[in-house]
């Protein structure tokens, strides 16, 4: 029934790490929102994705969809989140569960203060589909680009 033997880890390869955010790279997703890679493909992993977004104040991204369940928890400040048509105000460690394929995006509701959220996607090959274009890329995509690159 199992792949693996149960004393067994199902992901022996993926190495020990210590991500520092202050340490790493932010790359632009435009609008005022940066994006700083935690576990992915480059650091080893090979089950899920995660990272952090920073928006400025009034920041937000476009309305999109993935194609895996993504979850994610906001770490400093306040937000309002779309959910399939539907927005929710969301404060410090209130933590959201999209299914795969639900619209939905995140905007910083202050004008002034910043806003931060750590993601968790499903699995290490997240795409990202922006809902007016319909233009779908890998989600690390987005962090091999130069840090001043924007996004739209």
């Amino acid at each position: 029934m199992h792949d693996h033997p149960t004393h067994e880890p199902c992901f022996a390869s993926f190495p020990p790490a210590v991500l520092r955010p202050a340490d790493l790279t932010a790359f632009s997703r435009g609008g005022g929102a940066r994006t700083i890679p935690l576990v992915t493909k480059a650091t080893g992993a090979e089950v899920f994705l995660t990272g952090q977004t920073l928006f400025d104040g009034g920041a937000g991204i476009a309305l999109h969809t993935h194609n895996c369940p993504e979850s994610v928890t906001i770490l400093e400040g306040d937000a309002i989140v779309e959910i399939d048509g539907t927005e929710h105000h969301v404060t410090r460690f209130d933590t959201t569960y999209v299914p795969a394929g639900m619209p939905h995006r995140f905007r910083n509701a202050s004008a002034t203060e910043p806003m931060r959220i750590l993601w968790i996607y499903a699995t290490v090959d997240a795409t990202r589909t922006v809902v007016e274009t319909g233009v779908t890329a890998r989600v690390d995509a987005e962090h091999t680009e130069a840090p001043t690159t924007t996004h739209h």
